[in-house]
Parts: structure tokens; C-alpha cells; sequence
């Protein structure tokens, strides 16, 4: 079946926007978003843009699928690769710091961005930011209990989250060039750790 090309010049237009949008809200945040400031960068007409989107809040939402996408791409889909597991625990972490270390947006973890900004505001965009939020905490979680003798996922999750999480602020605000290494090495302790107590339990 043939595809209409303005149909899909129009879904290009749509992902560059959407791109440019990401990049953009985590270095200023979602409101530092505007219809017409990405009309101008991107050389398209504001009535476009507008069409697309309809309103600043749709365009925040859309913004936040699109990182969304990008993040599992960059992140999850890769550990996929390896059984569930230790192994696929490893990747699933190093996964996470190189996609934060890369800039694979500029401000760092487009996430960690936004939840600070919508945290305590009620509104679609917050309900959007927390339910992400919430699937990536469960998805560790999730990947830790899959690890053979591990006893407390949760404390073990919530661990591991916020080292990769003080890497991300460590090298974004204060400019840290050994951050992503520290959290490396932690993270390297505290899996070695619930190793240990995983192959005691079994003993």
C-alpha cells in the first residue's frame, strides 16, 4: 500500500518537534516549552506546530511519551537481550548511567528534569511524569526479585535507583567528571553485596 507523502512528511515534522521539545524540557523543564519558540528553531510555521498539538498541555504530554520512548529504547530494550536475571540486572544499570553520562538528552535524565518541576502540581502533565516514574521504579524492582536469592527487592531497587539518580544530579549540577564511575562502583558493591547474602541464604 502506498503511504501518503504528506502524511509522512507530516509524522517527520511531528517527531523532529517532539525531539527538539525533549531536548529542550530537560535542560529548562516542560514549561520552558512553547509553541512558538519551536516553530522559530525548527523553521516551521506556528499554525503547524499548533496542529499537531492543539494546546501547551498536549504538547507537554506528547513531549513525555516521545522521552519515554526514547528511554526505552536507550535502556530497557537493550537488557532484554539476556535471561531474566543477574546478568540482565547489570545491563538494565549500566544501561541507565551511559544513557544519562551520553547526554542522550542534554540535561541529563529528561525524568529526574521533570519530576522535580511537576512534582507537587497537580494536573495531566504530573499524573504523566509520576505514572512513568512509578513503571521504571516497578520495572527494577521487577528485575531484582528476578535475581536468585535476593530477599528484599525493594530496599535493594530503591538503593541501586538512587545511585544512578545522584550520578545524574552529580554531573549535571555540580559538573562531577567521576560521577558515573562512583555510581559504578557502588553499584558494583551493592549487587556483589546482595549476591553475597543471596548465596548465604542458600548455604
Amino acid at each position: 500500500m502506498k503511504v501518503d507523502g504528506r502524511v509522512e512528511r507530516g509524522e517527520q515534522t511531528r517527531r523532529q518537534i517532539l525531539r527538539r521539545a525533549a531536548d529542550i524540557a530537560s535542560v529548562e523543564g516542560l514549561e520552558g516549552l512553547s509553541i512558538g519558540r519551536l516553530a522559530t528553531e525548527l523553521r516551521v510555521s506556528k499554525s503547524g506546530v499548533f496542529a499537531h498539538f492543539g494546546s501547551k498541555e498536549e504538547l507537554q504530554l506528547a513531549t513525555v511519551r516521545a522521552a519515554a520512548a526514547i528511554f526505552v529504547a536507550r535502556v530497557v530494550e537493550p537488557a532484554l537481550a539476556v535471561p531474566p536475571g543477574l546478568e540482565r540486572l547489570r545491563l538494565l544499570l549500566d544501561g541507565w548511567l551511559e544513557y544519562s553520562e551520553d547526554r542522550t538528552f542534554p540535561g541529563g535524565c529528561f525524568f529526574y528534569a521533570v519530576q522535580a518541576e511537576f512534582d507537587a502540581r497537580p494536573g495531566r502533565v504530573r499524573d504523566a511524569v509520576a505514572r512513568y516514574g512509578r513503571e521504571w521504579n516497578d520495572y527494577v524492582r521487577e528485575t531484582v526479585a528476578a535475581v536468585e536469592g535476593v530477599t528484599d527487592p525493594d530496599q535493594v531497587a530503591f538503593e541501586l535507583i538512587a545511585f544512578l539518580e545522584m550520578a545524574n544530579v552529580q554531573s549535571v549540577l555540580h559538573d562531577d567528571p567521576r560521577a558515573y564511575d562512583r555510581a559504578r562502583v557502588a553499584v558494583r558493591g551493592r549487587l556483589a553485596q546482595a549476591a553475597g547474602a543471596a548465596s548465604a541464604t542458600r548455604r
